[in-house]
């Protein structure tokens, strides 16, 4: 294990029984919370964004809002917000995608990603990949290419990677750590 995913193994906290009985949910405000930590995960992703050529930076509502705009600054790109649907004024471009029970819809504005556009999709977790492939699916509908995805913790037993690999078209999927 290198020294940055101790660090950040370090600040995750575990919470059982959260949000419902039998999950174990992984806290990363303490994470957030600690300068050092935050700036290595930071640091992290930018790296990942110049990697893998972006223009600009993606985050996926919430948590990838407060990673992804840091990274987006530290990168020296743009920051655009994929939102839950209805809370974007003007035109967007919707996606809908399925969750466990039922379903949800994601969305853009319609003129912040266009042709030529390289897009680092950032998020803190990589679960079943339902919101990913959804947001990997909206980016490409605008015309933009997905340059690769990168979260800080991949759920591995969740079978989020290969849900994503056919959509990623090759792009890279990066997860800081695996759990």
């Amino acid at each position: 294990m290198t020294d940055i995913q101790e660090l950040l193994l370090s600040r995750i906290r575990d919470v059982a029984d959260y949000p419902e009985p039998g999950v174990m949910f992984k806290d990363i405000t303490p994470l957030l919370a600690d300068p050092a930590a935050f700036t290595a995960l930071t640091d992290a992703l930018a790296q990942i964004a110049a990697d893998t050529g972006a223009t600009t930076v993606v985050g996926l509502e919430a948590r990838g809002f407060i990673l992804g705009a840091p990274v987006a600054v530290r990168a020296g790109l743009g920051f655009i917000p994929v939102r839950k649907a209805g809370k974007l004024p003007g035109a967007t471009l919707r996606q809908a995608y399925d969750l466990e029970y039922g379903s949800a819809e994601i969305e853009v504005h319609a003129e912040d990603l266009t042709a030529g556009d390289r897009v680092l999709i950032v998020d803190d977790v990589l679960a079943t990949g339902g919101t990913a492939a959804a947001a990997i699916h909206l980016i490409q509908r605008a015309g933009a290419e997905v340059s690769g995805l990168a979260v800080l913790m991949e759920l591995g037993f969740l079978g989020g990677r290969t849900r994503l690999e056919a959509a990623l078209d090759g792009a890279p999927l990066q997860a800081l750590l695996q759990v």
